[in-house]
């Protein structure tokens, strides 16, 4: 007998498998076509037509980000179908930052092994997220790496890019001395802070994943698989009608560092505590981590994904329009001039 002849699949590659599940996935990708892609599908690259004219002087913005640690708990769940809406949420929530429209979007999902049901689940999350923001699913790519990660396992990473007028880009130059602090809700933790939150809940107090710990209403699983906001529909509509002078996505770094990006020099923002949305799941883990408040909030998005720093004469208006279209929000303060010893973000 002659030696077995060793193939790809042999390694822990199996490309048929690869193929079969890109094309069961073909309907998810199409549903987020908008109709500036152009192109046959399973090209090598995506084709995507911007319609140029309706820019003075179009700037193409991008961004890119993962979901962290929260993935870890996407696995002991075994619920796969949302953590991909966050994929999309933590990417295009910062281009609409700087004023930017969302208009394509690419992703990364890396594996040991190709479980086909599960990956399924991960596009259909990233397909819904797409269609939220309103930008299309451009491409992507699936690499099986056996040996590189453990079993039932896997990475993403996500690619977004979109498009703003150069007159009409939002950078916190506008802010000024007077400016409104307004806060749009969160769902929760959004995709920060899970090393932490897992710690302390998972690893420390071993709450259980499927039990409803006190004070939430959900069990604890449910409330930590909860999606990224995803707020481009609130804000691309509003940037029609209104001055916004400065964005922030409260990621990582929290309120601090993140609102802090777009106050210039010389001024301060200061955030009134009372005025933020008291979360249960932030109660929880400040209570059983024993986590120090200056802690929470430089760690946490504290109730708030979006701050849009308006100016006050229009601060109502505003105010009045997104609560008509059911949007939370929330008056945090306003912007004052500074001292030289200030901090940037007064809490």
């Amino acid at each position: 007998m002659g030696e077995k002849k060793l193939t790809y699949k042999d390694a822990g590659v199996d490309t048929e498998a690869s193929r079969n599940f890109i094309s069961s996935i073909r309907p998810l990708i199409e549903a987020t076509f908008r109709p500036e892609v152009i192109g046959s599908w399973g090209a090598f690259s995506g084709l995507f037509r911007p319609h140029l004219s309706k820019y003075a002087n179009p700037v193409l913005a991008s961004a890119t980000d993962g979901v962290g640690t929260k993935l870890k708990i996407a696995f002991a769940l075994d619920l796969h179908n949302t953590v991909g809406i966050d994929l999309v949420a933590m990417c295009v929530n910062d281009l609409i930052c700087q004023g930017a429209e969302p208009i394509f979007f690419l992703d990364y999902l890396a594996t040991g092994k190709l479980q086909r049901e599960i990956a399924v689940e991960i596009i259909e999350g990233i397909s819904q997220g797409c269609r939220e923001a309103n930008c299309a699913l451009l491409g992507g790519e699936t690499a099986e790496l056996p040996g590189f990660y453990a079993e039932g396992e896997y990475d993403l990473a996500g690619f977004a890019v979109g498009i703003v007028d150069e007159k009409n880009i939002v950078d916190g130059n506008a802010v000024a001395e007077g400016n409104v602090l307004l806060g749009l809700a969160s769902n929760g933790l959004h995709s920060n802070g899970y090393s932490l939150a897992r710690k302390i809940l998972l690893e420390s107090a071993n709450l259980p994943l499927h039990e409803i710990a006190d004070p939430l209403d959900i069990p604890l699983g449910e409330e930590l698989l909860r999606p990224t906001r995803i707020y481009s529909g609130i804000i691309i509509p509003l940037l029609a009608s209104h001055q916004i002078n400065g964005m922030a996505h409260i990621t990582g770094g929290g309120i601090h560092e993140n609102l802090g990006r777009v106050i210039p020099n010389g001024l301060t923002a200061e955030v009134i505590k009372s005025s933020l949305p008291s979360l249960a799941i932030f109660k929880l883990i400040e209570r059983l981590g024993k986590v120090e408040e200056s802690e929470m909030f430089n760690t946490f998005n504290m109730g708030v994904g979006m701050i849009i720093v308006v100016p006050r004469e229009t601060a109502s208006a505003i105010t009045a329009e997104l609560r008509k279209i059911g949007e939370e929000v929330y008056q945090l303060g306003e912007v004052k001039k500074g001292k030289g010893s200030d901090k940037v973000v007064v809490i």
